[in-house]
């Protein structure tokens, strides 16, 4: 599994949603970071057909789902996620790419 120490049990629905809150700042932060590769990749790509990569986005989930099983993650949950992120960073793709 992964690298982390177990987590201890939250003691209150304040403590639940103070961590989710921390969880989500470091997934945008990452997210973030994902923008960006995807606006470098903009510039190696040649067509509309390129951005969208439907095989590239097939291998994407499913080591997704992969990977989510074995950190304990539902894949179905993974996958429905990484699809619409997916979806949201090819349309800023296809809009870099059609701006320069």
């Amino acid at each position: 599994m992964g690298g982390l120490p177990p987590m201890t049990p939250p003691t209150s629905l304040s403590e639940v949603r103070s961590r989710i809150d921390a969880l989500d700042g470091e997934l945008v932060r990452l997210l973030a970071e994902r923008q960006g590769l995807v606006r470098a990749a903009a510039a190696f790509k040649s067509d509309e057909r390129a951005v969208r990569a439907p095989d590239r986005v097939e291998r994407v989930v499913a080591g997704v789902r992969e990977r989510a099983g074995a950190e304990g993650l539902r894949p179905e949950i993974a996958e429905a996620v990484w699809r619409a992120m997916i979806a949201a960073f090819i349309e800023y793709e296809l809009n870099e790419h059609r701006t320069g």
